[in-house]
């Protein structure tokens, strides 16, 4: 639904991204605390609709303008995702992205942009974005979208207190429990929250034949869309942080018409 569809009477959540004329949505006033929310856009009433629907659905949430607003909104709280609108005036949200990934590995990120080039979303992904959704886009679609990532960060908690598992292959060893990738070399390999979802995904369902939408499915809990190319740009860049020549790949291999297959054996302690 637009927002020229919306009836003045009927308020609606609307689709982001388009003109709002809609009236003030009453906000929340439980004690629920679903995480922290910091949406960095330029325009502030992208910022205001956001705000006040993630509010109204128990989160806490902080608005950032640009780059200098991001890492002052990091620096005092903390923060669980950050929802972040690639076209920043003059600043390249791209670069922001990357930086995030670099220096605070823990933290969601969420892209959303109005370019309707996939390229956009395709780099976004290999900066280390999480996740994407592009404009206009309905807010209830966003909001899965951020309970999606939330669930696959959050959820570090509740394997620590369960069963701590460690899956080692061809030398390296995969802390389920920590989300910590160590080298045959025993050196720490950083992973996004995407690559280690894919990757965990894989190492659990090893030499059997996993198709884009299965693999979609179990890292991230939601189907693909047309032309997602979700799972490819995390396939290149775990293959790169693995040391897997893409050209003959001995640990995920390319299953043509099928999918990927995690070809090592995996012994779990």
């Amino acid at each position: 639904m637009t927002f020229s569809e919306v009836e003045p009477q009927r308020p609606q959540v609307p689709p982001l991204g388009e003109q709002s004329a809609l009236a003030p949505r009453r906000i929340n006033a439980g004690f629920v605390d679903n995480g922290h929310i910091l949406v960095v856009d330029d325009q502030q009433e992208i910022c205001d609709l956001i705000r006040e629907y993630l509010i109204e659905e128990g989160f806490r949430v902080s608005i950032a303008n640009d780059s200098a607003g991001l890492s002052n909104e990091i620096a005092r709280s903390k923060i669980d995702l950050v929802i972040l609108d690639l076209k920043l005036g003059s600043e390249d949200g791209l670069q922001l992205a990357r930086e995030l990934r670099v220096s605070r590995p823990e933290i969601g990120i969420l892209i959303l942009t109005g370019r309707g080039e996939t390229v956009d979303r395709i780099i976004g992904l290999e900066m280390g974005a999480d996740d994407y959704l592009p404009k206009p886009c309905h807010l209830r679609e966003l909001l899965a979208r951020v309970r999606s990532v939330l669930r696959r960060a959050t959820s570090r908690s509740a394997e620590k207190s369960g069963t701590r598992r460690v899956a080692r292959f061809d030398g390296w060893a995969l802390d389920l429990a920590s989300r910590q990738l160590l080298s045959p070399s025993s050196e720490a390999v950083r992973l996004t929250t995407g690559e280690f979802e894919l990757l965990a995904a894989l190492v659990n369902h090893a030499n059997q034949v996993l198709s884009r939408d299965r693999l979609l499915d179990l890292s991230r809990h939601r189907e693909a869309g047309p032309f997602d190319r979700t799972i490819d740009v995390q396939v290149g860049r775990l293959r790169c942080k693995l040391k897997d020549d893409p050209k003959n790949p001995t640990i995920i291999k390319t299953v043509r018409g099928g999918g990927y297959m995690f070809i090592p054996s995996v012994e779990f302690e």
